[in-house]
């Protein structure tokens, strides 16, 4: 699979002056100063990822959503 080109489900997050991006199929992780900075780190990081000939799974749509909880709950 060579040259595929793959669509990859990112959450990004700000830990103190840094962002973190984490791609959550195959939790490879990278960090930048900016959001744009975290991204094209973990594309590079991607990219050495799969050349190493990981396994590609078919991937499908994930769905990010929110939930309120009780802090307090029993």
């Amino acid at each position: 699979m060579k040259g595929e080109i793959m669509t990859c489900q990112v959450i990004v997050t700000q830990e103190e002056n840094w962002f973190v991006a984490v791609d959550i199929s195959t939790n490879v992780a990278s960090q930048g100063k900016t959001i744009s900075e975290a991204l094209a780190n973990l594309k590079e990081a991607l990219e050495l990822y799969y050349e190493d000939e990981h396994e590609i799974e078919e991937r499908y749509p994930a769905f990010l959503t929110t939930l309120e909880v009780s802090a307090y709950a029993i």
